[in-house]
């Protein structure tokens, strides 16, 4: 067979255990831990990383990030039993354990030479599929003895499983308000830089107006979230709370929010939409529904194991 496994590549978030960073007594928390990581160490960022591991904190301390990443690899291995594929379906992470250094690790030790990744992000720049990738590559070169290799699926963001899931649960989470609501989608700022080089934003926004057109809603909008705060650089444009505060000048009362960028319900929507932009809305006397996330839909699902049979038949 073409392929002997398949790996879901993802960012990760913090979960309980120390990160063995620093001392057990000295440690500062997961959250924190898990921030410095991706912010980095420099006193600049120490501000950053204690009001964004705030955030984490509210919520409980962690994130449910890779609990719901290993449910959709549960399901994938399960739709692909299903077509008669019994691949074992891992997920890596990142920025925290398991590591994607340490599963590929795991994976190499186990026999497999042959893995199919799949980028769990919908839409493409170089701080999403580049940075997973290379991540990878490093793992794979981090392997005594013979290497695996490994392909990716090409991305799906306006492919029918993907549209028709966000379009039910939009439908599901509105019921009879979707009518007239304002519709909005969202996914996550990157420096305007960033943006000017992928097309990360042209496939954003291709995604949201085929949910739109698969649920006829002719008035929409897009909105960025979780921009890095007194940035000294620009980031992609506007900011969801921005966004609302100009709906509430329109007298729009009804907004749905559908995190189209992001995979799962991870921190960064449970508080940058659920408390933050909830409030705003609020603030602004709107009434405020916020959509979840593909996670394990059937549709969303069947449509990787779809793609993924494609891809083993691509090499018969």
């Amino acid at each position: 067979m073409k392929y002997d496994s398949v790996l879901l590549v993802a960012f990760g978030g913090p979960t309980p255990g120390c990160c063995q960073k620093y001392n057990k007594d000295m440690c500062p928390g997961e959250a924190y831990c898990f921030v410095e990581g991706i912010a980095g160490e420099a006193e600049s960022q120490k501000e950053r990383v204690k009001d964004i591991s705030a955030h984490y904190v509210k919520l409980g301390g962690f994130s449910p990030f890779n609990a719901l990443t290993f449910k959709q690899a549960e399901a994938l291995q399960t739709a692909l039993q299903a077509r008669d594929l019994p691949l074992p379906v891992y997920a890596g992470f990142r920025h925290w354990d398991p590591y994607l250094k340490e599963v590929i690790a795991e994976m190499a030790q186990k026999g497999h030479r042959k893995i199919l990744g799949i980028i769990m992000a919908p839409h493409q720049s170089k701080v999403s599929w580049e940075w997973y990738q290379q991540t990878v590559k490093k793992g794979i070169d981090a392997v005594d003895g013979e290497k695996p290799t490994v392909d990716y699926l090409d991305p799906w963001y306006t492919h029918t499983g993907y549209v028709g899931a966000i379009a039910e649960i939009i439908e599901a989470a509105c019921g009879d308000k979707l009518a007239h609501a304002e519709l909005v989608f969202t996914a996550h700022a990157i420096p305007q830089a960033a943006a000017n080089t992928s097309p990360y934003t042209q496939q954003f926004e291709k995604t949201g107006k085929a949910v739109a057109e698969h649920i006829k809603k002719t008035r929409f909008g897009f909105a960025y979230q979780s921009e890095v705060e007194n940035s000294p650089i620009p980031w992609t444009q506007p900011d969801i709370n921005d966004w609302l505060k100009a709906r509430k000048a329109e007298g729009i009362d009804t907004v749905v929010a559908s995190p189209i960028g992001f995979l799962c319900d991870h921190v960064e929507v449970l508080y940058d939409l659920d408390i933050e932009a909830a409030e705003t809305a609020a603030a602004c006397g709107i009434d405020f529904i916020r959509a979840g996330t593909v996670g394990d839909h059937p549709k969303f699902i069947n449509m990787l194991a779809d793609f993924v049979c494609e891809k083993i038949a691509e090499g018969l």
